[in-house]
């Protein structure tokens, strides 16, 4: 099995984190999270993206401690581009409703 991670600076208190691990090709295990620093080297999940618990899903975080997760009835290959897709395109949005104490 192959495994790969990463962290890749998005802004100045943003990062992506992806993980993946592959079995002859096909993703048998991911993660794809944002991450926002809310103080000097405290970093916080916004939004993961995994494939734990058997399924593939999106956990959503607030500050105040609230969380949900909602099911994507997607592969994990699917799920993984998704993410990195949608962290790409919104990061930002995502760290100012976080920062405001919303869900992303």
């Amino acid at each position: 099995m192959a495994e790969k991670e990463y962290l890749i600076r998005l802004g100045e208190r943003a990062r992506k984190r992806h993980y993946h691990k592959t079995d002859r090709g096909h993703v048998v295990a991911g993660m794809v999270q944002l991450e926002v620093e809310v103080e000097e080297g405290v970093w916080k999940p916004v939004i993961r993206y995994d494939c734990a618990h058997n399924f593939a899903h999106r956990d959503r975080y607030n500050q105040k401690g609230g969380h949900d997760k909602e099911e994507l009835r997607l592969s994990y290959t699917e799920s993984l581009d998704l993410a990195d897709k949608d962290i790409n395109d919104n990061w930002d949005i995502y760290q100012e409703r976080f920062l405001r104490g919303d869900f992303p």
